[in-house]
């Protein structure tokens, strides 16, 4: 059985990363169109820089949770194929020994250069005037999916999605495409679809409610 996984901010949550929706977090002091935008980036790069330094340290203080450390056991036990996409742009799967991660969002520690392309792990501490390693130029940004650019990997996602036989959505809400769509994708190919998250968004054939720490575990543990 081929197997696809999605996982959102939920399965974050509980590793102490804020949601976009969480009160008093990093999202409240920084409004999205600033820094999470290319014109924003465009307007003011030392406030971007600045924000995600802040989201870099916050990731790096956190541990990966019971649900991450299951999610790689599966993916280390389990007969069949399983692919592990994330929204999530902290490299909590990897530190949780998953070893195959599609960041469709990008990732904090990867640094990439708005003049022309090249990728590189990106320093704790970033700024405007950073130069490229390849090219010089002082345009490094990081390495994220923006509002308003594509998200990486969806040719192959799409492949995946069209030859898969379950479908799994993890602690995301449903709402941002176009990662929601990937359900109906699913579907689409016949896949059976399991949601497992705080609360049902109706799209799916079976859905788990819970923590992602208490939920996610006793999925794999039923599957292995």
């Amino acid at each position: 059985m081929k197997i696809v996984i999605l996982t959102g901010a939920g399965i974050s949550a509980e590793s102490g990363l804020g949601t976009f929706r969480d009160a008093g977090g990093l999202w409240e002091k920084y409004p999205l169109e600033q820094v999470a935008t290319p014109e924003g980036f465009a307007a003011n790069p030392a406030l971007v820089h600045e924000f995600y330094n802040a989201r870099r340290a916050q990731a790096a203080a956190a541990k990966p949770n019971a649900a991450h450390l299951a999610l790689a056991r599966l993916e280390r036990t389990y007969p069949g194929e399983v692919l592990l996409v994330t929204q999530n742009v902290d490299d909590l799967h990897e530190r949780g020994g998953s070893q195959t991660v599609w960041h469709m969002h990008g990732a904090l520690n990867r640094a990439t250069c708005a003049a022309c392309g090249h990728k590189w792990p990106a320093p704790m501490q970033m700024q405007a005037t950073d130069p490229c390693p390849a090219c010089q130029a002082p345009a490094t940004r990081p390495d994220i999916v923006w509002f308003g650019e594509t998200p990486h990997f969806m040719n192959a996602i799409a492949q995946k999605l069209a030859t898969c036989d379950l479908f799994v959505s993890i602690g995301t809400s449903g709402t941002v495409y176009p990662a929601a769509g990937f359900v109906h994708e699913a579907k689409r190919h016949r896949a059976d679809t399991l949601e497992l998250n705080l609360e049902s968004s109706r799209a799916f054939d079976e859905t788990r409610a819970g923590k992602a720490t208490d939920i996610v575990p006793d999925w794999v543990n039923s599957l292995l």
